[in-house]
C-alpha cells in the first residue's frame, strides 16, 4: 500500500500498493501544520516551476486506463473549490512528471517519511509499479489553481496489504499525500486539501463508505491535519516500517463535519 501521511504532510504510507515496493511516505499533511516543524528544510528545496509548466495541465491527459476502473476514473473527477483555490487531482504521466516528483522526494522533510530519495530511478520505479499495475493505486499530482503543488496516492485500501491490519470494508479508499514546495507548508493547506480530496472520493466513488489513512504516529502534524479534515482516530496499528494511526473519514458522518 502506498505511504499515507502528511508530513510535509509528509509521511506516506509505510504500506505501498501491492504492485509497488513498500515505502514510508511523507505527507504534508497529512499534516498541514507539519511544515511548521520543518523549518530546517525550508532552504533545502527552492523549486520554482517554469511559467509554462502549469499549461501542461490545462487540458486533461488521455483517458484513464482500464485498470483505473477500480478507482472510478480519477482523471474525470474534475476540480473542486476550496478556500485556497480550485483543487484537482491529475493522474501522473511519467514522462511529464517524473523530474518534479523526484525533486520533491529528495527534500529531506519528505524523504524522512517517504524514503524515496536518491537517483531519479528510485522515484521512477515507485511510480511505474503503480502505473503498470492493476489500477488499485493511482499516483496523482495535486493542482491548486492549475499549478502542481502536491503529490498524492489514491488507493483501494480494501485491496491493499493494509487490509491485513484492520477490518477493511469493500471499496475503502486510502490517501497518501505530500506537499511539494516548502513555501506551501505550514499554511494549513494540508487539512484543507485532505478535506477536498476526501470529499472528491466520497462524491465520485458512491460505493466507498470510508476514506482511510495511516500516518506515522510520530507525525503529530500529519495526524492533526487529518483530524482537521474530518478524519477520526480509529486505532493504532503496526505496519511495515512504522506504528501508524489508523484514520477514518466516514460517509455517514459527513453531514456532521
Amino acid at each position: 500500500m502506498p505511504p499515507a501521511d502528511a508530513g510535509a504532510v509528509t509521511d506516506p504510507a509505510s504500506t505501498a500498493p501491492a504492485t509497488a515496493v513498500t515505502t514510508t511516505a511523507a505527507l504534508d499533511t497529512g499534516g498541514e501544520d507539519t511544515d511548521a516543524e520543518d523549518t530546517d528544510a525550508e532552504d533545502t528545496l527552492d523549486l520554482h516551476l517554469p511559467d509554462d509548466f502549469a499549461a501542461l495541465f490545462a487540458e486533461p491527459g488521455p483517458g484513464p486506463a482500464a485498470g483505473d476502473d477500480l478507482l472510478d476514473g480519477i482523471d474525470d473527477w474534475g476540480p473542486t473549490p476550496t478556500s485556497a483555490g480550485a483543487f484537482r487531482l491529475a493522474p501522473v504521466r511519467l514522462e511529464r512528471d517524473l523530474s518534479l516528483v523526484s525533486r520533491w522526494m529528495n527534500d529531506p522533510a519528505v524523504a524522512a517519511f517517504w524514503q524515496l530519495d536518491g537517483e531519479q530511478s528510485v522515484t521512477r520505479q515507485h511510480l511505474r509499479a503503480q502505473l503498470s499495475g492493476d489500477g488499485r493505486s493511482a499516483p496523482c499530482l495535486g493542482l491548486l489553481d492549475g499549478t502542481p503543488m502536491s503529490y498524492w496516492e489514491i488507493y483501494r485500501a480494501d485491496l491493499d496489504p493494509l487490509a491485513r491490519h484492520y477490518p477493511a470494508r469493500p471499496h475503502d479508499t486510502g490517501i497518501h499525500l505530500l506537499i511539494g514546495a516548502p513555501g506551501d507548508r505550514g499554511r494549513g493547506l494540508g487539512g484543507t486539501l485532505l478535506r477536498a480530496a476526501a470529499d472528491l472520493i466520497l462524491d465520485r466513488r458512491p460505493a466507498c463508505a470510508r476514506v482511510v489513512a495511516e500516518p506515522d504516529l510520530r507525525n503529530a502534524a500529519s495526524i492533526a491535519a487529518f483530524l482537521t479534515a474530518g478524519f477520526r482516530l480509529s486505532a493504532e496499528v503496526d505496519l511495515p516500517g512504522k506504528r501508524a494511526a489508523l484514520m477514518l473519514r466516514d460517509r455517514c458522518a459527513r453531514g456532521l463535519l
